[in-house]
C-alpha cells in the first residue's frame, strides 16, 4: 500500500485521532483532533490560538498520534505517525472549511475563525497495522524525506542453528521452515517469544526498543 493511500485512509475514514505532545514539564499530554487534509506533503489539522495544544505545539513542533476504525479488535485497522509539524498560519483554512463543512457550525464567521491557526505534519513515519486480516498485517512507511526505522525482530543468519524452536512459540508462523530461519516483517506480531527461547542468541531485537535497554 501507498504512503499517500495510508495517509488519506487516516484522514478520511478515521479522522479524528489522538494526538501526543510534551508540555513544558517534559511529561506527555494528549487529546483528540481531526485530521483536516492529506496529501503528498502530509498532514494538515488546525486548532486555535488560545488552547494549551497550540502553545505545546508551538513549543515542541513534534508529535505522535494514533488513529483506529473497526467493530471490534479483529476487524481493527490502525494507523500510528511521529513526526515534526509547522504552523501554516491561515493558508488552507479556506479549504479546510470547504471539505469539512460541520467546522462551519463551530466556527460560524469569519471572524471567530481568526482564532485558527493551520499545522502541517510534514515529515515523519509510521506504522499501518490491519487485524482484519489473519495473520494480522504490519507495512511501516515514511513521507517528507524521513528514513523508515526499523522495529521488531530479526534473524542473524550465522547463529541460527534449525532446532524449530522459535517457530514452536510465534503465535502467527510467521518464521520460515528454512535454514537459516528468517522472519517476516509484515506479519510478526513483536511478541518477543523467539527472542526468548532461541538457544543460539540468534535473534535480535532491532529499532527503538532494543536502543533503549542498551
Amino acid at each position: 500500500m501507498t504512503t499517500q493511500k495510508i495517509l488519506n485512509i487516516l484522514q478520511s475514514d478515521i479522522h479524528s485521532v489522538v494526538f501526543a505532545t510534551l508540555d513544558e514539564h517534559g511529561l506527555p499530554q494528549t487529546c483528540v483532533i481531526d485530521l483536516m487534509l492529506a496529501d503528498d506533503d502530509g498532514l494538515y489539522f488546525l486548532t486555535a490560538k488560545g488552547k494549551s495544544f497550540y502553545h505545546r505545539l508551538m513549543k515542541k513542533p513534534f508529535v505522535a498520534l494514533s488513529g483506529m476504525k473497526g467493530g471490534d479488535t479483529l476487524s481493527t485497522t490502525a494507523i500510528s505517525v511521529r513526526g515534526a509539524v509547522r504552523n501554516i498560519g491561515e493558508k488552507r483554512l479556506a479549504e479546510i472549511f470547504e471539505k469539512n463543512p460541520y467546522m462551519a457550525k463551530i466556527y460560524p464567521t469569519e471572524k471567530s475563525r481568526e482564532a485558527l491557526e493551520v499545522f502541517q505534519l510534514y515529515k515523519g513515519q509510521g506504522e499501518y497495522f490491519d487485524l482484519a486480516q489473519l495473520p494480522p498485517y504490519r507495512q511501516s512507511f515514511s513521507f517528507g524525506g524521513e528514513r523508515i526505522q526499523e522495529n521488531g525482530y530479526r534473524m542473524i543468519p550465522e547463529k541460527c542453528i534449525g532446532c524449530q524452536g522459535c517457530r514452536s512459540v510465534c503465535p502467527v508462523n510467521c518464521i520460515s521452515n528454512t535454514i537459516p530461519r528468517s522472519i517476516d516483517p509484515a506479519h510478526c506480531l513483536h511478541c518477543g517469544n523467539c527472542l526468548s527461547i532461541c538457544p543460539a542468541g540468534a535473534v535480535e531485537l532491532i529499532g527503538a526498543a532494543s536502543q533503549a535497554i542498551r
